[in-house]
């Protein structure tokens, strides 16, 4: 095998939906301030008791149940997220305890809300070198934990949710060359610190480097993979808010690709946000099988990682 390809994909949202007008009783905001800054509508949130392993469980399950695997063909499971409390056992060893696999290795990777993408780089890089066959990739958040939501800026932004995909080894590659990195020196413009950990950004200087610097390093991902823009079939950016989506997008240049934004309807759930926009949008049917697909996230550290994949 010289590649590895998205076999399947599943996703979870919690069943309370928190609207606006319910976070306008809360905190000093309105439906129209929130709709006109960034996009959103409604969030999802999840219970007390409701874990961030819980979540990832139930995504992983239904994207395993797609694949079509048995438990025991999973050898890798990566869970991305930044919001876990415990440390150990770490999510992805709680996924593989739920799931019944047989022993796979099990790791998380905290990039926050580029958590996904770099996750899924890792995936495909154990395939190619012969490490892992079958890989569970996760993606997950209770982003409400670690909310402020005496800060109108911040709280309006953040949703619960899980996306998982199961990825498999394959003749030719399916997912691109990785496209990563970081600006150190700016990590501090988005946190989440102290005791209890609260969320916290420069929401100006986030905003300023999204639309300016990541356009171009989206190219270079195309580039690597052998993809123009134009012939991008969809774009799945991180659904930070439309404010960013909605530029970065038009400066790529995908001009015929469906932009995915789910944003609207899940709000900002960070490492969640790729694979539970990108399982909702292969479950429409609107993307066929085989076409490629922008993955690009960014964000906490200021990291950013992207590549292409095809479409299961």
């Amino acid at each position: 095998m010289t590649g590895s390809r998205v076999l399947a994909l599943g996703h979870y949202q919690p069943a309370r939906v928190l609207t606006n007008d319910e976070l306008a009783t809360m905190v000093d905001t309105s439906d129209e301030w929130i709709r006109t800054r960034v996009g959103i509508r409604t969030r999802r949130v999840a219970e007390p008791t409701e874990t961030v392993a819980d979540m990832a469980g139930q995504a992983a399950a239904k994207a395993l149940a797609n694949s079509g695997l048995a438990p025991g063909d999973i050898d890798l499971v990566l869970v991305a997220t930044c919001t876990a409390v415990d440390r150990s056992p770490n999510t992805a060893a709680r996924v593989a305890a739920a799931l019944g696999l047989a022993s796979p290795a099990v790791m998380d990777i905290n990039v926050v809300c580029a958590g996904f993408t770099h996750a899924l780089a890792t995936a495909d890089h154990a395939i190619r070198a012969g490490s892992a066959t079958n890989a569970l990739v996760v993606g997950v958040e209770k982003f409400t934990d670690v909310a402020d939501w005496t800060d109108r800026t911040t709280c309006v932004l953040v949703g619960d949710g899980a996306g998982a995909a199961v990825v498999t080894a394959s003749p030719e590659p399916e997912i691109g060359p990785v496209v990563w990195g970081s600006v150190p020196e700016m990590g501090h413009a988005v946190r989440i610190e102290g005791t209890p950990s609260r969320f916290a950004q420069e929401g100006q200087s986030v905003y300023r480097w999204a639309t300016t610097q990541l356009p171009p390093i989206a190219r270079t991902v195309c580039e690597r993979a052998g993809v123009a823009p134009e012939e991008l079939a969809a774009v799945v950016l991180h659904q930070a808010n439309l404010r960013i989506i909605e530029p970065v997008a038009r400066k790529l240049g995908a001009v015929n690709a469906i932009v995915a934004s789910d944003v609207t309807e899940s709000g900002n759930t960070s490492a969640a946000s790729i694979p539970l926009a990108l399982s909702k949008l292969v479950a429409s049917g609107r993307v066929a099988p085989g076409a490629p697909i922008l993955l690009f996230g960014f964000g906490g550290n200021l990291s950013y990682a992207g590549q292409v994949v095809r479409c299961p």
